[in-house]
């Protein structure tokens, strides 16, 4: 044991808070997501304007992905902001290595019937079917059912995962990355038909 004497903590006044330089407050940053994810799908779903949803679809292409992800990134994958982040992510993912997602499609297909054929896309899935596929679904947000719109997402995601498995190159780190996306989209799809009976 020390004989060390016990010293009080240094007391502060409110100017040494105001010195420390911070981020934004995360529960704000939250908070706007949520908002904008809300006004996003429902505002375009009530517009019925084909200009919102194509401009919904571009939005990833207009703002940056990077934008959308500093305020959507980290919500849970069952919000609204959550789901879309997903979304777009997977839309960025297509369009940034199309050929190597056909090919991981095209492996997949056969072995996961049921979810090729609700995901949807064109036969054979090439990289401008892919492309076209995954715009469709992100079109969806305005014009459709959004519970559909995150099915249809989970079902192209499973045969992904589906096909990574089935390829020798990917790691089974990949292959568990793409099925636990398809499964948070599949389970927020169940919850967004909850929210649509209720």
């Amino acid at each position: 044991m020390t004989s060390r004497p016990h010293h009080r903590p240094m007391q502060r006044d409110g100017s040494y808070f105001d010195e420390i330089v911070g981020g934004v407050d995360p529960a704000l940053l939250t908070e706007a997501g949520d908002r904008a994810a809300e006004l996003l799908v429902r505002g375009a779903r009530e517009s019925g304007d084909d200009a919102v949803a194509e401009r919904l679809l571009r939005l990833a292409d207009t703002e940056g992905i990077e934008s959308i992800a500093e305020v959507w990134s980290g919500s849970p994958a069952d919000s609204l902001a959550g789901c879309l982040w997903r979304l777009y992510l997977l839309r960025s993912w297509v369009y940034a290595d199309s050929a190597g997602v056909a090919r991981e499609f095209e492996a997949g297909r056969a072995r996961a019937q049921v979810a090729r054929v609700v995901a949807g896309v064109a036969d054979p899935p090439g990289v401008d079917e892919l492309r076209t596929m995954v715009d469709e679904v992100l079109r969806g947000i305005a014009a459709g059912d959004f519970a559909d719109v995150l099915f249809r997402a989970a079902a192209f995601a499973r045969v992904v995962a589906t096909g990574r498995a089935a390829l020798a190159e990917p790691s089974e780190q990949q292959v568990q990355r793409m099925l636990v996306l398809a499964e948070q989209l599949e389970a927020a799809g169940h919850v967004e038909l909850v929210r649509g009976l209720a």
